[in-house]
């Protein structure tokens, strides 16, 4: 399949995912310490994923140059996620007198779509390089799209807003998905600036919104999840990639 229709395909599922974070919420029709394991497993399969996969490759196609765009993409959502918002985590926000003025709950989704808008470009700068690194960067972007509509439609609920506005907060971060892959499908041939900066947001999201997030739940069952993540990597490295 051309890559690039399967990254729009792909991309359309993430964002399906994100759709699906925020019913989870609006409905309340699920278990959620089951997103738990997603964020858990996601962390470490991200991490491993841009660590091992995605800087290695900006780094061949980019050279040392690659090495200031992905701390680049580190700082743009550091500074939208937890700079301009005033209060962020992932999960059901329980602190509603953070969010005592409904703008900061838009704080929070503009910091989520700015940080979805790269998943986009992430999946899309995969396949652009090859369809290995396209469904692998895939499916660490999926594993943290559940719980990151859900942590939108909750921060909106938590700000006042009614449950039709949450779940189109979500229905926006999968939109903001499919606008970064069709950025990057438009713009191929600007891969290694799309990459790197994906490969950043990627080590932000892992290391400084899901390990926290982590670390906050008691004993080491969600803690070796980290590792499963990773090792889940690796595993599928064995399996399907042609060395």
């Amino acid at each position: 399949m051309n890559p690039i229709l399967l990254s729009l395909l792909l991309g359309l599922t993430a964002a399906g995912a994100n759709v699906f974070g925020g019913a989870i919420i609006v409905q309340r029709q699920w278990e959620r310490r089951y997103l738990n394991y997603f964020v858990a497993l996601g962390a470490g399969f991200m991490l491993a994923t841009a660590l091992v996969e995605m800087v290695p490759e900006s780094l061949s196609l980019r050279g040392k140059g690659a090495g200031f765009l992905v701390l680049l993409g580190y700082l743009i959502i550091h500074f939208f996620e937890h700079t301009v918002t005033p209060h962020f985590h992932f999960g059901e926000e329980t602190h509603k007198d953070e969010f005592a003025h409904s703008h900061k709950g838009y704080s929070v989704l503009l910091g989520l779509v700015i940080h979805t808008f790269f998943d986009g470009i992430a999946i899309a700068s995969g396949f652009i390089v090859s369809d290995w690194l396209g469904w692998i960067i895939f499916m660490a972007v999926f594993l943290h799209k559940i719980p990151e509509g859900f942590t939108v439609a909750s921060v909106m609920l938590a700000s006042g807003q009614s449950r039709s506005t949450a779940w189109g907060a979500s229905i926006t971060l999968g939109a903001a998905t499919m606008a970064g892959v069709m950025v990057m499908a438009l713009a191929r041939h600007q891969v290694a600036f799309g990459l790197p900066l994906s490969a950043g947001v990627t080590i932000y999201v892992a290391a400084s919104d899901l390990v926290p997030e982590v670390n906050k739940e008691p004993g080491v069952k969600m803690a070796l999840l980290v590792f499963v993540g990773a090792a889940f990597m690796f595993v599928l490295d064995r399996l399907f990639r042609v060395h």
